[in-house]
């Protein structure tokens, strides 16, 4: 999931009725994360696989919401969508590479969208 980069967040609100989660951490880094990118880049093994090879695109999760937050230990959250996807535990690192990184994952995911035929808009995944 990335190097340790030990990142300790300083608050976490859901905004726009679970659309988006914003993230403070004690460096100054800011970020507004979708619920959709949270959802489609989730670490958990049900779309990360076991391998690069195995990594599940996942579309059709343009609307999607956080409904809850709960805290796993000290060092990351579960979060659980609408449609009920809860296994993902997001550590500090990871949350702090999603939003560092969001330009670069962004595009390479819709490029995964376009190839496997999949949208935004369109639940499936491939």
């Amino acid at each position: 999931m990335g190097q340790t980069i030990g990142q300790w967040p300083t608050e976490l609100r859901l905004k726009d009725e679970g659309r988006l989660l914003q993230v403070r951490f004690e460096s100054g880094a800011a970020f507004d994360l979708t619920a959709e990118y949270l959802r489609v880049m989730s670490p958990s093994a049900e779309v990360q696989g076991h391998s690069e090879v195995e990594r599940v695109t996942v579309g059709g999760k343009r609307n999607c919401r956080i409904i809850a937050i709960e805290e796993v230990g000290t060092y990351a959250v579960r979060l659980t969508f609408d449609d009920l996807h809860s296994t993902g535990i997001y550590t500090w690192d990871y949350l702090y590479e999603l939003g560092s990184g969001h330009d670069e994952k962004w595009p390479v995911y819709e490029a995964e969208l376009l190839a496997k035929g999949l949208d935004r808009d369109r639940p499936g995944q491939r």
